[in-house]
């Protein structure tokens, strides 16, 4: 069996007018994160970041903090790990 490292996971609040601005930026920054919405409703984002981005993420992030795109950003255990965690 292959030894496979799990990517760096984490959840933030996005503003939502400026979640197009958000994808893009990170977008821009080639292999430093995958973004998703987990929550619509309550505007929800889920990151995952490899281990070797993780200090260029967190730069990124505390940036968007700074200028209230995100907040409430936290590192979690990757959901992704426990197969039963899929929906």
């Amino acid at each position: 069996m292959q030894n496979t490292k799990m990517c760096m996971y984490y959840q933030a609040n996005v503003d939502r007018p400026q979640v197009w601005f958000l994808t893009s930026v990170l977008k821009s920054w080639d292999h430093t994160v995958f973004d998703r919405t987990i929550s619509i409703e309550n505007s929800i984002f889920e990151f995952f970041v490899p281990e070797t981005m993780e200090a260029r993420f967190l730069v990124l992030m505390g940036l968007m903090a700074h200028k209230k795109v995100v907040w409430n950003l936290q590192k979690l255990p990757n959901r992704l790990a426990d197969p039963s965690s899929i929906v």
